[in-house]
Parts: C-alpha cells; structure tokens; sequence
C-alpha cells in the first residue's frame, strides 16, 4: 500500500489534499478519482450548476503527480434527441 493525495483544482484554486490515502497502487487510484469527482458532480447538479473546469490531480507519498482526472472525462453528456 502506498500514500496518495487527491488534489482538487479548477485552473484558478488548488484544494489541497493534506492527509491523503492509503491505496494498492494505480487502479484504485484512478478508481478513487473517479468516484471522487462523479460525487462532487452529483452534489453540483443539487444545487443547479455542475462544473466541468475541474480536474482531480494525485500524487505519489514523494509529491509526483501520478493520475490527472478532467471533470469533462467523468461523466457522459448526453444531448436531448431531436424530433
């Protein structure tokens, strides 16, 4: 098991993940990330305005940046079909 942290960031602001977590290796992390930002999504979508600007960046315990996960490649948009 290694350390991961889960940075939150928008092009603008950076959410710092300061304690991080324990994980076997790439799989779960990239599995982490998605979760992550598909539940952030959903709690946008409450509120009415769901934000795609964002991405999740992990680093290794050593601080090297290991996965990037675009908001846009969470999730599927699908358009309305036309008659």
């Amino acid at each position: 098991m290694s350390l991961y942290y889960f940075h939150l960031r928008d092009g603008t602001d950076t959410l710092l993940d300061s304690e991080g977590r324990q994980l076997e290796g790439a799989e779960a992390c990239r599995a982490v990330a998605l979760h992550e930002a598909r539940a952030i999504i959903s709690e946008d979508a409450r509120s009415g305005r769901i934000r795609l600007d964002q991405r999740i960046d992990v680093e290794d315990e050593n601080r090297n940046l290991v996965y990037s996960l675009n908001f846009s490649d969470a999730v599927e948009i699908v358009p309305p079909k036309t008659r």
